[in-house]
């Protein structure tokens, strides 16, 4: 049930969170029909082949693709079409820095064995607060194996998070790759996910058990099909489609310093 200001009563379904990431979350996108259904498609593909049943659930998908750049929110059920309940965009790993990394492909569980934590807010010595503003939180996916994009390149290991970033200087270039290998999402894409909990089945599952999970917020009200996916996918696109413009010229200068 939508409330007054948009907030939300209850277990919210997935067309009333719709309506609150239209109202809510900067740098959104609006993929057309064809592209939803689309990633939808490569959503249920990569849960397929890890072997995981489609719901029902809320997944997050990312294509790292560098004309892309973009995560989308997915509600997924058996039977159903995938619902899109949101676009926006983000950055991946970029070349031409020391301990820099291409984002993985594949399925990467949101679990308590990886704990999230929150983000302090301070700046680093180049003015940068690499996490985002205090008290943002960090979605952690654990230690994965990625391409090295500096040196000698091959595999090395990277840890795998999910986070907002710097404000002022790095969340304008949403949409570009940018990061060390992680995924940069916007700061108030991060809040809707951590209000409603659409990516913590582990965590509640822990909670409901007893165990103390202090980085669930106390005024979280969890979806019903909370998951615990994050998927990310390469579309290869030669081109940019106009549903995920590049950042603008006063965004695309060189920063380091974010992960």
């Amino acid at each position: 049930m939508l409330c007054t200001g948009g907030a939300l009563a209850g277990h919210a379904s997935p067309s009333e969170l719709a309506d609150v990431f239209r109202a809510q979350v900067k740098h959104r996108l609006d993929p057309p029909p064809e592209e939803a259904r689309r990633y939808g498609e490569l959503a249920l593909g990569a849960l397929a082949q890890a072997g995981i049943a489609p719901g029902p659930q809320y997944v997050a998908l990312v294509d790292r693709s560098p004309n892309v750049q973009a995560i989308f929110i997915y509600w997924l059920d058996d039977g159903a079409a995938p619902f899109l309940v949101g676009a926006a965009a983000a950055s991946t790993g970029r070349g031409g820095g020391f301990d820099h990394f291409e984002t993985p492909l594949g399925v990467f569980e949101h679990s308590t064995a990886n704990p999230d934590f929150r983000a302090e807010g301070t700046h680093n010595k180049l003015g940068i607060r690499g996490y985002g503003t205090k008290g943002l939180r960090v979605f952690d996916l654990g230690w994965q194996q990625a391409r090295r994009l500096w040196g000698q390149g091959g595999l090395g290991t990277m840890r795998l998070q999910m986070h907002a970033t710097d404000p002022d200087l790095l969340e304008p270039r949403l949409g570009s790759v940018q990061s060390k290998g992680c995924i940069r999402i916007p700061a108030s894409l991060n809040r809707l996910l951590d209000r409603f909990g659409m990516l913590d089945a582990d965590y509640l599952a822990a909670a409901a058990q007893g165990s103390p999970m202090w980085v669930l917020p106390a005024d979280q009200t969890p979806v019903e099909d909370a998951g615990r996916y994050l998927i990310v996918v390469d579309s290869e696109r030669t081109d940019r489609p106009a549903w995920s413009p590049a950042p603008g010229p006063r965004a695309t200068g060189t920063a380091a310093g974010g992960r």
